[in-house]
């Protein structure tokens, strides 16, 4: 076997990480002056991202998607602060992708992954707010004749101190659109924000809570028809065959629906087309893959930590000449962590509703985490320009990164559509069907070794990683000497000050479609922050001294670690029959940290108390939802610590239902403190970086509990009862 050596340091790692991260989103920043266009009637844009009307009332426009994290309020809040509005009179709405198509992409990236939503468009929707306002001012200088220097803008209101006269941003709206944008933009202080930093309420919650039809799910339209389908059950498998004639003898069905590798029933209601569609013989080409189970996988795993001279994610020092050097050297510990596959498990099923127009327009309505790649997709399967075609983007009932590459259930509703031209055509997948077909988090295999001093400190440490490559299955380009930092993410760039490191990734990819699940890599948390327990427990060492012996004063995973502790009284007794265990995992621009409390009763039922969770995102623009999104972080992460898995028998995915795939109850969902501790000068996410420390700090805790440790996930496959109450 041919492979590939690559040393890397830990800052070139994540800078080739962060660029791969800003190529996989498509990252990129237009300038404000190219932002503008002709005013719609009744209203003024000032630019692309405000519109203004004559009663004062603000529209933002919002480029990325929205999934219950609060980057729909978030940006917006960030667009209202520079332009100093009254923020009790904004409201926003999503922009365009096919706007943003004819305006030359003039809104930036409309990619919403990896806790990017805020952090890497702060800079460019500040600019057009302070843009905005300067414009705004101008135009009131320009009516009173009087330097734009002299004017002050305050809660969408102008005034000119000297004389006390004043004008509202709906008077002067028409007239700001005309002056060029500044050239020189100074964005405010966060120290002095007045509507950012603040917990204001979300915009969308107000339809949510009446039951509007945001979501992709609920689109209804007059003459709508309904498409359920059925994919190929092995992966990369085609439809060979289908006999119909059953099924479209049944009532309402209006078309059956053949493609490379799946068929559909058009009904006039769901339930009749998937009721069809059970009545449809349907013959699959396997493609080979059918043998394949998880001792197949399991297999093809190994081999990957068996191979030498794999690519080098981190090289530091000399990890041979160390571990060779009993002076060195005095104690070697290793193990090895697994984690299975995982499913998104999204409420809301994949869905994409379509209409071919008589002018020869397409209109889509799909729930996307990417509405640029929700268009593209669009003008793919129908052959028509992007420029033909209007996608709607609709809010997402769970995202967490699986709509995030929309080229299945988007391409699939545009081909179902086509062949009932004139009439819109909604597919909605079934449980069944999304569960067994998505992009699941890779499974993986990480064999770890370290190397103790006679004091018990970490001077050697190796760690070789086996596992399926997201970014050679979705994004090939973001692949860098045969690393996928997502794959490594937590391994590589571990803060950690130890002498010698070394790395090494064993590429595994299988028929298995992988993709990003929340916090692509966040496995790794689980073994690292595991395995360092277990280092320190060998030294006879508290777990939290141990860590922050190697970790530098001014280090941000020590400063959030140490006030996540503090909050959670490490150090002082937990309640009578808990333990608990801690973590600390940076990632996505943030650092986070966790303590977990839990208990194991004599019958070996674990519950987890209480988790204190801590996250420095350098800044924060809403407080309430950066909390709302700790909470969520962990009882998402809770589910795979408990139970959560994704088998494969036969090339299939076993699971079909959350009967099989759990999700937390709410009697499981433990008390949840959040730290927030922004130190400022950099921009770091909310949606994900939480979820890093969970599993470790639940495990950790487990193991302060039983003496047990945990190396594979999920629990259910664990027996957690005390040796003493055997």
């Amino acid at each position: 076997m041919t492979t590939t050596q690559t040393t890397m340091k830990r800052r070139d790692f994540l800078k080739v990480s962060a660029t791969a991260a800003g190529a996989l989103a498509l990252e990129f920043c237009l300038p404000v002056a190219t932002a503008r266009a002709a005013p719609q009637a009744g209203v003024t844009e000032v630019n692309a991202w405000i519109v203004i009307h004559p009663d004062d009332r603000v529209v933002i426009r919002i480029a990325r998607s929205e999934m219950g994290q609060g980057t729909f309020t978030a940006l917006a809040q960030l667009v209202a602060e520079e332009l100093d509005c009254d923020w009790a009179k904004v409201s926003a709405e999503f922009a365009s992708p096919n706007e943003h198509i004819r305006r030359n992409r003039i809104w930036g990236s409309m990619s919403t992954g990896g806790s990017m939503g805020v952090r890497t468009s702060q800079d460019y929707v500040r600019k057009a707010g302070a843009s905005a306002r300067a414009m705004l001012v101008g135009a009131a200088g320009r009516r009173w004749n009087v330097p734009a220097a002299e004017c002050l803008a305050d809660r969408g209101i102008v005034t000119h101190p000297p004389t006390g006269r004043k004008l509202r941003y709906g008077e002067l709206a028409a007239e700001a659109a005309k002056i060029p944008p500044p050239q020189d933009i100074k964005l405010r202080d966060p120290k002095d924000w007045k509507i950012a930093g603040k917990p204001v309420h979300r915009l969308d919650i107000p339809d949510k809570v009446m039951g509007k039809p945001v979501f992709g799910v609920d689109v209804a339209l007059p003459g709508m028809l309904h498409a359920s389908i059925a994919q190929c059950p092995v992966f990369g498998g085609k439809l060979k065959n289908v006999e119909a004639k059953d099924a479209l003898a049944m009532r309402g069905v209006k078309n059956v629906v053949k493609q490379g590798d799946f068929v559909a029933v058009i009904a006039d209601s769901w339930w009749r087309a998937d009721q069809a569609l059970q009545k449809l013989d349907i013959e699959w080409d396997e493609a080979g893959h059918g043998g394949i189970g998880n001792a197949e996988i399991d297999a093809m795993l190994r081999q990957g930590l068996d191979v030498t001279g794999l690519p080098k994610a981190r090289e530091t020092g000399n990890v041979d000449a160390a571990f060779a050097d009993v002076g060195q050297v005095a104690k070697v510990i290793e193990a090895e962590y697994a984690s299975p596959y995982l499913h998104h498990a999204t409420m809301e099923p994949m869905t994409c509703t379509a209409w071919f127009k008589g002018d020869g327009s397409l209109e889509v309505w799909t729930s996307t985490q990417d509405g640029e790649a929700a268009l593209h997709e669009a003008a793919a399967a129908s052959g028509l320009p992007p420029e033909r075609i209007e996608v709607h983007k609709m809010m997402l009932g769970g995202g967490f990164g699986r709509r995030g590459f929309p080229q299945d259930f988007v391409g699939q509703g545009v081909k179902i559509a086509k062949a009932m031209p004139g009439v819109p055509v909604k597919l909605m997948w079934s449980r069944e069907e999304d569960m067994r077909h998505g992009y699941y988090r890779p499974a993986s295999l990480v064999r770890m070794k370290a190397g103790l001093d006679q004091q018990g400190r970490l001077v050697a440490l190796r760690a070789k990683a086996a596992c399926p490559s997201i970014l050679k299955a979705l994004i090939p380009r973001a692949m860098r000497d045969g690393i996928d930092f997502t794959a490594v993410l937590g391994l590589a760039d571990m803060p950690y000050t130890v002498p010698h490191q070394r790395v090494e990734y064993a590429v595994r990819n299988g028929h298995v479609p992988v993709g990003f699940w929340r916090a692509p890599g966040q496995q790794n948390g689980f073994y690292r922050e595991c395995f360092i327990d277990e280092l320190a427990h060998a030294a006879g060492q508290d777990p939290l001294a141990y860590r922050l012996a190697m970790l530098a004063a001014d280090d941000k995973d020590r400063l959030i670690l140490e006030a996540t502790a503090r909050a959670a009284g490490w150090g002082t007794p937990p309640p009578p029959g808990q333990h608990r265990g801690l973590a600390v995992m940076s990632g996505f621009g943030s650092f986070a940290a966790a303590v977990a409390e839990v208990s194991v009763s004599a019958t070996g039922q674990l519950k987890v108390h209480r988790v204190v969770v801590g996250v420095d995102s350098g800044h924060v623009v809403n407080p309430d939802t950066c909390r709302a999104q700790a909470e969520s972080n962990v009882v998402y992460g809770l589910g795979p610590v408990l139970y959560q898995e994704i088998n494969i028998r036969n090339g299939r995915v076993v699971e079909a239902n959350f009967n099989n795939f759990r999700l937390p109850r709410i009697a499981e969902m433990p008390k949840v403190d959040t730290v927030l501790a922004p130190t400022g000068g950099f921009w770091g996410g909310h949606g994900e970086p939480a979820i890093l420390p969970v599993a470790p700090a639940v495990c950790n805790a487990i193991f302060a509990t039983t003496g047990k440790r945990v190396r594979s996930l999920p629990l259910s496959h664990h027996e957690l009862r005390r040796p003493d109450s055997a």
